[in-house]
């Protein structure tokens, strides 16, 4: 016989929260979409209430009027290769300190800089960037605000990969230094493949958060030719008008990319986030 799981208060008040959880959560995106597809006359009567037809003049013109193609471009130009970046630089400097940091005074230094800057927002760092991009003529540079992109990054991703590294037994590396193998070599044959898990939900996690950049986009991408498309939203919203329905439209299609990204991935970042979180 099965046994009936027996209803405590507990019990009730954890449905009830996790309910009102989800509710909290999807509720703004079911108002994007309701929003998304109403003529202005709709919006006008009433928020809430179900659309009459679907109205797609509104991802028409959000398109038109965002040059979506062109913002489009500009995002996947500075994100991926933030990304790539991320990736790359994060696994090594997260392997060094996990190996050496007990021996190194430097790599010590290194930890705890990272774990103090996670703690640093950015809109303290706001105008001494916008004056040395500036100084340096990379102001409206993709390749310019990549490198930033990449930089506000390293932190976080390196604490995670620190953690995980610390995971990986070290009988594996030093089989392969009898064999031979340099500890570059080894890192990039034997230790690299192994962070797979980590390094996808590194690229997951970052993919949507910069893609979603905004405070660094409007500072440092000022020219039209350049704007990614979260700038680009942000016009649809004037001092005395408000184009809801363009820019629920425009964000509704700007979120594929993510959203087909994180589907990919979403099986290794719960993993990656427990094993990277936890340091000995």
């Amino acid at each position: 016989m099965k046994k009936h799981r027996k209803i405590t208060p507990g019990g009730v008040i954890e449905v009830f929260l996790t309910v009102a959880t989800v509710i909290i959560f999807i509720f703004p995106l079911y108002l994007a979409v309701l929003t998304a597809f109403k003529s202005k006359p709709e919006m006008s009567k009433s928020v809430l209430s179900l659309p009459q037809g679907l109205y797609l003049d509104n991802f028409k013109e959000g398109m038109e009027r965002s040059d979506f193609f062109r913002s489009l471009r500009n995002s996947l130009s500075v994100t991926f290769p933030s990304v790539a970046l991320i990736v790359l630089c994060a696994s090594m400097s997260g392997y060094a300190i996990a190996r050496h940091a007990h021996k190194t005074a430097s790599l010590r230094i290194l930890d705890k800089m990272y774990l103090a800057s996670l703690m640093i927002p950015f809109q303290i760092l706001m105008i001494p960037v916008y004056r040395i991009y500036k100084s340096l003529n990379l102001l409206n540079s993709l390749p310019g605000m990549t490198l930033m992109l990449t930089g506000t990054s390293i932190a976080y991703a390196s604490f995670l990969y620190v953690g995980f590294v610390k995971s990986i037994p070290k009988e594996i590396e030093e089989s392969a230094y009898m064999d031979g193998c340099s500890e570059m070599k080894t890192f990039w044959l034997i230790t690299f493949p192994l962070l797979k898990p980590v390094s996808a939900t590194v690229a997951a996690l970052h993919v949507m958060w910069l893609w979603n950049d905004f405070n660094i986009s409007i500072i440092l991408l000022q020219k039209e030719a350049v704007r990614t498309i979260t700038v680009k939203q942000f016009y649809f919203f004037g001092q005395y008008t408000a184009e809801y329905g363009l820019a629920f439209a425009a964000a509704i299609v700007s979120m594929i990319p993510v959203v087909v990204c994180f589907a990919f991935m979403q099986k290794y970042i719960v993993n990656g986030i427990a094993a990277g979180a936890v340091k000995s």
